[in-house]
């Protein structure tokens, strides 16, 4: 089945305020798909909450303007997807197969942690827009 049983938008400078707003939304989705696993919830919440606050703290803009969060979050009968997107950033320096740092590191744990949670993660550049798609599937698996 592939027909959308719920969804949530969210766009906005990307401040630390919007991190807190796509939780919220997180939170309000899980209302209208009950049969979501709560394992599920969390792991697909965490890299998601995750990939907002990489926006947040690392895109550089690439203009004048303010860099600004996109997070588009779709749920089917069998799968989660999220598409987290940096609106107006610069291209990023992107590891494409980030290991997770050793314990007494203060950071770089971004990439590797929402690869673990997820099924796949991808990037995408285009017109300004550094965008990340991460799918997590099947449900309950």
């Amino acid at each position: 089945m592939t027909d959308v049983l719920a969804r949530r938008s969210f766009r906005s400078v990307a401040t630390p305020e919007s991190v807190d707003a796509v939780h919220g939304q997180l939170d309000d989705l899980w209302e209208d798909a009950p049969f979501v696993p709560d394992m599920d919830r969390m792991t697909f919440a965490t890299a998601v909450i995750e990939a907002a606050a990489n926006v947040v703290q690392h895109a550089k803009p690439e203009s004048a303007d303010p860099v600004e969060l996109g997070v588009e979050i779709c749920i089917r009968q069998s799968s989660l997807r999220a598409k987290v997107s940096a609106f107006g950033a610069a291209s990023p320096a992107i590891d494409d197969d980030p290991a997770m740092p050793g314990e007494d590191a203060e950071s770089g744990r971004g990439l590797a942690l929402i690869r673990a949670l997820v099924t796949t993660v991808t990037f995408t550049r285009q017109d300004g827009t550094n965008t990340w798609i991460l799918d997590r599937d099947p449900i309950g698996s």
